[in-house]
């Protein structure tokens, strides 16, 4: 299992990378593993602002649905859109083109709140 040991996790199966006061959010290879084939990602929510946890957007698998929860609050300021063509990018690479939103972030110190990849593992037992 692939667990980047250079990003935050949530407890939600989303991951996290900060650059500066902008974050880059996706969900685990786990998370997508358990999922199963993503048809769609839909994001509703560029431009907004959101709080901690908020639901963000949905992945649609071939079998269900589910919420996205944002890691950290923010503005919502960009969205991979290269994923309403191409959602698959999820299950191909998670964690590089399968990216799904970038988050100007409203308090940086909250980043270290996240779930080491170390806590991650032992979450969902790796």
């Amino acid at each position: 299992m692939n667990i980047p040991a250079n990003l935050k996790y949530t407890k939600d199966h989303e991951w996290v990378s900060l650059d500066g006061d902008v974050a880059t959010v996706g969900i685990t290879e786990f998370a997508q593993k358990e999922l199963g084939d993503i048809v769609y990602v839909e994001v509703e929510t560029l431009d907004q602002t959101l709080e901690k946890d908020e639901v963000f957007g949905t992945v649609e698998a071939v079998k269900t649905v589910s919420d996205l929860f944002l890691p950290l609050a923010g503005e919502i300021i960009e969205f991979n859109d290269s994923l309403e063509s191409d959602p698959e990018k999820v299950n191909k690479d998670p964690y590089g083109d399968g990216w799904m939103i970038k988050v100007k972030v409203s308090n940086v110190d909250d980043f270290n709140e996240l779930l080491s990849s170390e806590a991650y593992k032992e979450l969902i037992g790796a």
